[in-house]
Order: structure tokens, then sequence, then C-alpha cells
């Protein structure tokens, strides 16, 4: 049994954030029923790279759920929902502020209808405060939210992290939100509102930046690969390409000193001890530099792992899927869709002793659960569904 077997989720989600909440509720065993409006469902549907005409953008956020299609412009297609709602545990959407409530379905009515319902929405800048109305995209609450000034080459333009971090973020946020609420009304009997930003949860993810500003005043900005308090944590350059290493104390750069020839760094006033090794970080990266140069990435590992210091390669990509620790933590699946064929994603994050989670169906194709869902619902055939739907 699943950690979350037998909780039922109705989720409104699309695109990253509210999907990838999502996801991770439904790869520990959630019922996940995906709502999409009919015909093109979930935008992300259209969004690239394809495997044939399926998106491998919407199948690798979307699996283990299952698909059902409404139409909240029909009244009939509304009352509906608001009959799920009565058998559900939580309520997921990631509409811009007041779009629920114009369709009579916010919290406030959803609560009126099931009074235990969890109801999650993840926006771009919360169900609250002067910004809540305005649009938002990764790029945008990344921009906003601090993190793109502290990201890219030292005196570089600001840059965008590669990976979608500000929906990314949002949705794990949510996903947490989602089980605090659950624990109080497992104690309580209570349902609630969570509301997640994603700019909050950019703030959030800040760590040293913040405090190095509100301690000294002064605006962090780009360091490259370099940390702003931990010297030397970087990357350096080797004979064939980079190599990262991180001595985050003063034993660990002694060993390091030693197995680069140059002890006699250990007790240089200028790199002594943490505070003044990042004093003169730049003068340091550049004496290492020059030692690391005379030796390729693979020779280096091996004085370093060998030695249990912290370091590792940059890997691309194709390297890192291929490693036999992530496939030995079982972290890239395979599994099939029933258009695109043989997928391969990666796998489950979390690992538990007793209710571990997994990844088991592949995305659903638009609308294909729906015959099945309103059967398991409301006991209803396929001639009442297929009345039902016959829309206008």
């Amino acid at each position: 049994m699943k950690a979350l077997e037998g909780l039922k989720v109705l989720d409104l989600t699309r695109v990253l954030a509210g999907p990838y909440c999502a996801m991770m509720l439904a790869d520990f065993g959630a019922n996940v029923i995906k709502i999409e409006p009919p015909g093109v469902g979930d935008d992300s549907r259209a969004f690239g790279p394809f495997v044939g005409k399926e998106s491998a953008y919407f199948m690798s956020l979307n699996r283990n759920k299952r698909s059902i299609t409404l139409n909240f412009k029909r009244a009939e297609e509304v009352e509906l929902f608001r009959e799920m709602v009565k058998q559900a545990d939580v309520v997921l959407e990631n509409y811009r502020p007041g779009t629920m409530e114009k369709f009579g379905l916010g919290y406030d009515e959803l609560k009126k209808i099931n009074p235990k319902i969890i109801y999650a929405a993840c926006s771009g800048f919360g169900h609250s405060g002067p910004y809540m109305l305005k649009p938002a995209y990764d790029i945008i609450v990344q921009a906003m939210g601090g993190i793109m000034s502290i990201t890219g080459p030292e005196g570089g333009e600001p840059t965008r992290v590669g990976a979608s971090v500000g929906d990314i973020i949002a949705g794990m946020f949510t996903a947490y939100g989602v089980m605090v609420a659950l624990f109080h009304r497992q104690r309580t009997g209570e349902g609630q509102k969570v509301d997640v930003g994603m700019l909050d949860c950019q703030l959030a993810v800040l760590e040293n930046a913040i405090s190095r500003y509100t301690t000294s005043g002064v605006v962090p900005g780009p360091l490259g690969n370099r940390h702003p308090s931990i010297t030397p944590f970087a990357s350096f350059t080797a004979k064939d390409g980079h190599i990262i290493v991180g001595a985050g104390n003063d034993r660990l750069w002694e060993k390091l000193c030693n197995i680069l020839g140059c002890p006699e760094l250990i007790k240089d006033p200028r790199f002594d001890n943490n505070g003044n090794r990042t004093t003169h970080a730049v003068e340091l990266q550049q004496i290492l530099n020059n030692i690391f140069s005379a030796k390729t990435i693979a020779e280096w590992l091996e004085l370093l792992e060998k030695a249990e210091l912290p370091c590792a390669p940059i890997n691309t990509v194709d390297k890192i899927i291929n490693d036999p620790h992530i496939k030995a933590r079982e972290m890239m699946v395979e599994l099939e869709h029933p258009v695109a064929g043989h997928l391969k994603m990666a796998g489950v994050p979390v690992k538990m002793s007793a209710t571990p989670g997994a990844v088991e169906t592949a995305a659903p194709m638009l609308g294909q659960h729906t015959a099945e869902i309103l059967k398991e619902l409301f006991g209803w055939d396929e001639a009442k569904t297929r009345q039902f739907f016959e829309r206008s």
C-alpha cells in the first residue's frame, strides 16, 4: 500500500507548477483525476519536444494520473464538478486568482459542499497583495524573485536558471502545503485553503543571499560557480575541462593542499582560514587553476576521491542519466505510452522504506478515463456518460 493510497485529488492545474505538485502526490498513490478543458486539454500538450503527436513535456509531468474533460462554461458540467468535490480530499488549481470564483468554484463555495476539502491554489503572486492579478511565468518570478541577479558568471548579465525553478519549487511547496493541511485535518477534521505564490517561493530559497544583504548591506551579485562564503568551493580548470571541488573547512583545505602538492598554502596568511580564503578568493582561484591544469579531470577525480574530498565532474544530461549511481537509485525509469510508445523519464527521488512511490502509468490521453471515472464516482454507464457530454 502506498502512503497516499485512497487520497482523492481533483487536479485542475496545467503546464508545470500545479502538474508537478499533482505528480508528486500521484507518485505516492494518490488518485489524481486530471480535469482538462475539452478539445485542447492542458496547454502543455502543445509544447515540444514531441514523440509523434504526443508532447514529451506533458508526458514527463503527468504520469500516474487519469484524465477527464469538463467544460466549465457549461452549467451542467460545473455542477458535475461540484458533485465530484463532495467525494474529494484535495482540489488543486493554478489559475490566476479570481478565475475559480467566476465559475462559482472558489474555496468559499467548495468548502460549503465539503468542509473537509483541502483547496490548494498555486499562482504567480498568491491570492493577496498588490501583484495578485499580474500574469506570471517561470522567467518572470525568477527575475522578480532575485535568483537571476545572483546567477551567472561573475560580472556578467543576470541569468535564468536552466531548469524552471520558478515553477518547480512552487509545485514542491504546494505539495508540502497539501500534506501539512492533510495532517491538520487528520487531527481536527478541518479542511483549509493552501495559497502558494511562485514569487514567495523564490524568496524562500534565496538562503544566504538574504542573510548576506541584511547583515552587510551589500547587494549580492553573480559569482559564477564559487560560493559566496566558503572557499575553495568552486569549479577549477583541468587539462580537459572543469572539475568541481568543495573544501568546506580547514581540515579539507589542508588535505586538498597536500594532494595538490602545495602545502605552503596551508599557512599562507591569505588562505589560513576560510574567512581569509574567501576574502582572497580570486587570487586563490588563479593559483589553483594553474595547478589543476596539469592533469585531466579523471586523474584529479581519482586522487581527490581516494582522499574523500568532495569533488565532481560537471556532467552533461546524457552522462547523468546514464550514471551507475542514478541507475542504482532507480532515478531513470521506463514505461509504455499507448501512442508514444517507450518512454524514459526521471524517477521518484524520495525513497520510503515502507511505502515507496513508483512510476506506474504513463500520462493519460485527453479525456481517456472520463467514462471510467464517472462510473467509479457515480455509477454511470457508458450510455449515460455519452448522453451527458453531448455538448452543444
